[in-house]
């Protein structure tokens, strides 16, 4: 069935603050059907979680760790007539979180990567650089913030982070920039670090704003996103059912590639990697549904510029038992970027600020 977010309705201000991405996409490859059990990780403004509800009569668990977004979807869930659970938490720990409701296996997991328009477009969450706020970047309420990472991370650990996460080819000099400002006074809002990066990191014009990749790397590590995508896919595979479908939006291309790596290892469809341990073959747990990434039609990038980057991957799980180790183990892939050969540090390492 087509996508729809006509029943239940996501609020008018929240539909006017957040589109969801390659919508109806997802909701294909997802296939709702009645009576199905579906998982929305990434719930934000609903977008998926209505569009999977006006799709099927089928209930739908979505998880957030913004408690803006759990308070926001009030309207969402009263209008669901019980088939909306709304929970606080990561999507690396949704396996343990519908275990808790009751639920032992579920018919699809759509994963939404990344930061949502609200929170880019709300200063005080200080994840834009075009908007001046605290320099805070978290997706939730607990944790270090990315000033706190500023402050303390050593400057070759800031160059690693930056040069790994944000894929910024300046990335030493943006790191110096940093701890020599830094030295002179706190950088505590979003304004002071884009004017840092600024000064070291030249555009020309048509470029991407200099401080993108920087600001980029840092919500990453701040929020540990691509260890939380790792976790995420596993628990995945762990509470899907046999035929049930995983669809995974990512907007980037660090995301997207360990998304592809986990497929492809499960599927048995990839020829390994270099920068990996040889593996003995397993049973396929999953089957690839997209031999590649779906991408928003013209139409969709013109309405929404921000959907240009997206990419969407889907699979369908087999009947074969979960694995017990990851696709590709995140020391092994920071090493692949070719530079840090020892590995990203940890959020409480970098805060130590011990690592030169």
């Amino acid at each position: 069935m087509n996508a729809s977010t006509d029943s239940p309705q996501m609020s008018s201000a929240a539909r006017a603050r957040h589109v969801p991405v390659v919508l109806r996409e997802a909701v294909r490859y997802l296939a709702p059907r009645d009576g199905g059990i579906y998982i929305d990780g990434t719930f934000g403004a609903g977008g998926y979680s209505a569009a999977i509800l006006g799709s099927a009569d089928a209930r739908v668990i979505a998880i957030d760790r913004d408690t803006s977004a759990i308070a926001e979807g009030g309207a969402l869930t009263d209008a669901s007539d019980g088939r909306l659970t709304l929970v606080e938490g990561r999507f690396a720990a949704l396996a343990n979180i519908v275990s808790a409701l009751g639920i032992t296996a579920a018919d699809g997991v759509v994963l939404d990567l990344g930061v949502s328009s609200m929170q880019l477009d709300t200063p005080e969450r200080g994840f834009s650089f075009r908007h001046d706020g605290p320099l805070d970047m978290r997706m939730g309420s607990d944790g270090p913030s990315a000033a706190a990472v500023v402050a303390a991370a050593s400057e070759r650990d800031l160059a690693d982070i930056i040069f790994t996460l944000g894929e910024e080819r300046h990335s030493r000099a943006v790191a110096r920039a940093i701890v020599a400002t830094r030295r002179e006074r706190p950088i505590v809002t979003t304004g002071a670090l884009a004017e840092i990066v600024s000064r070291v990191v030249r555009g020309r014009p048509g470029d991407i704003h200099p401080a993108t990749r920087t600001f980029q790397a840092l919500r990453l590590f701040v929020n540990e996103e691509l260890h939380e995508l790792d976790a995420g896919l596993a628990a995945a595979e762990r509470i899907l059912k046999p035929g049930g479908r995983l669809v995974v939006v990512s907007f980037h291309s660090l995301e997207d590639r360990i998304v592809k790596m986990f497929l492809a290892a499960r599927s048995g469809s990839g020829g390994g990697s270099r920068h990996l341990p040889e593996q003995t073959q397993e049973a396929a747990t999953f089957r690839v549904l997209t031999r590649r990434p779906i991408t928003p039609a013209v139409a969709e990038v013109t309405e929404n510029p921000r959907a240009r980057a997206a990419k969407l991957r889907a699979a369908e799980r087999t009947n074969a038992p979960a694995r017990s180790t990851p696709a590709a183990p995140l020391a092994s892939f920071a090493r692949m970027r070719g530079r840090v050969a020892r590995g990203l540090p940890s959020l409480a390492e970098a805060l130590r600020g011990d690592r030169s």
